[in-house]
């Protein structure tokens, strides 16, 4: 395991992080949490035209056909400049089409995914906010060979604006499923929900859903847990890139703020909280590329990796960020200062697939603790 950039990953990267310092700006930002939609058409065709949105997906159903890898890294730069909009959603569910569906089902979708053309998001989540099967408590009954849903989801991300939402489900005998749902669709009712991080996310109620057949997507429960670790993994490699540039911002504030006479940066107790973060940005890192390796070479220890990294990464990146905070003292915490974005963003990807408890949990149980 070699945990280095290739030269392609490297390139990927640099040109990821002039594209969004150019397209994605603090000015971007800010607008799209006040924007209804949440994101900007402009910029998701531009991001659709560089292959970022197939960079996974397979050459023969219109992608780019790079790595899981390849994917992370480019994340991580979302992370830095705290892209909005639906790309993460995006990639989880073609994800679940590309280790789920069937050939018909990939050739419907998958293209339109990968050219940017429709959006999917999930919807998994409900009233208990687990991130385990145990949380799905939705039903799909039969219906003549299609399907009817009937329930809740909550907190589904960039709901609003999505074409389509992947909906899992129980189904009858035991097992569940994942039901493709156009937005539009009648029965379908969205409400948005106020987050502390001004992103999308909304409730869904389903009532009375008819799904035909063919858009129900058969899970191998022997693989439900590649989906889970590529979802996870994704928010570990966003919260990478925020921890990063948050720290980053601190330490360039440190140097230009003047307090009795000199830069605060040069007081012992400001260098002490910086040495904290270079350590916790660097162990997320370390720890995040490990296990979106393992997730990408499809690795027998992906699932004790990634819970690993999602424990660390939401409890390293909460420091980060708070130490970022009080680097700043009072200004980091008005809305007119970059740092508080990162502060209020972080507290959404360290929730997402499951917290820092949720995770030790999982690595106990694997461990047989």
């Amino acid at each position: 395991m070699d945990l280095s950039l290739s030269e392609e990953q490297e390139l990927l990267r640099n040109s990821a992080r002039d594209f969004l310092a150019s397209e994605c700006p603090e000015e971007h930002v800010r607008a799209m949490e006040e924007d209804e939609r949440g994101y900007s058409p402009e910029l998701w065709k531009k991001m659709a035209d560089l292959g970022w949105q197939g960079l996974m997906i397979p050459e023969e159903h219109g992608g780019v056909g790079f790595s899981f890898l390849d994917l992370c890294v480019l994340v991580e730069e979302f992370g830095r400049s705290l892209v909005p909009g639906p790309f993460i959603p995006n990639q989880v569910c073609a994800s679940i089409l590309m280790i789920h569906a069937s050939d018909e089902q990939k050739s419907k979708y998958l293209p339109g995914l990968a050219d940017g053309s429709v959006i999917h998001t999930y919807a998994l989540t409900e009233e208990s906010g687990r991130w385990d099967p145990e949380g799905i408590q939705l039903e799909a009954q039969e219906d003549g060979g299609n399907w009817v849903l009937n329930g809740t989801k909550l907190f589904v991300p960039d709901a609003n604006v999505a074409d389509y939402l992947h909906v899992a489900a129980l189904k009858p005998g035991g097992g569940f499923g994942i039901f493709i749902v156009a937005r539009e669709q009648d029965g379908v009712e969205i409400s948005m929900l106020k987050t502390i991080g001004s992103d999308k996310q909304a409730e869904v109620v389903l009532n009375n859903v008819k799904v035909n057949a063919d858009d129900a997507v058969a899970v191998d429960m022997s693989k439900m847990g590649r989906v889970r670790n590529i979802g996870t993994s994704l928010e570990c490699s966003y919260l990478v890139g925020l921890a990063q540039k948050d720290f980053e911002i601190a330490i360039d504030y440190a140097k230009e703020r003047v307090q009795f006479g000199r830069p605060i940066g040069s007081f012992q107790a400001i260098q002490h909280k910086a040495a904290d973060m270079v350590t916790d940005v660097d162990g997320m890192r370390f720890i995040t590329y490990k296990a979106a390796w393992a997730t990408s070479e499809n690795e027998e220890s992906q699932d004790m990796d990634v819970a690993m990294a999602k424990a660390w990464c939401s409890d390293a990146s909460r420091r980060v960020v708070a130490h970022g905070q009080q680097i700043h003292g009072g200004i980091g915490f008005t809305k007119d200062y970059i740092i508080q974005l990162y502060f209020r963003r972080q507290k959404r990807a360290e929730l997402f697939w499951g917290d820092a408890d949720f995770h030790r949990e999982r690595v106990a149980q694997m461990l047989e603790i």
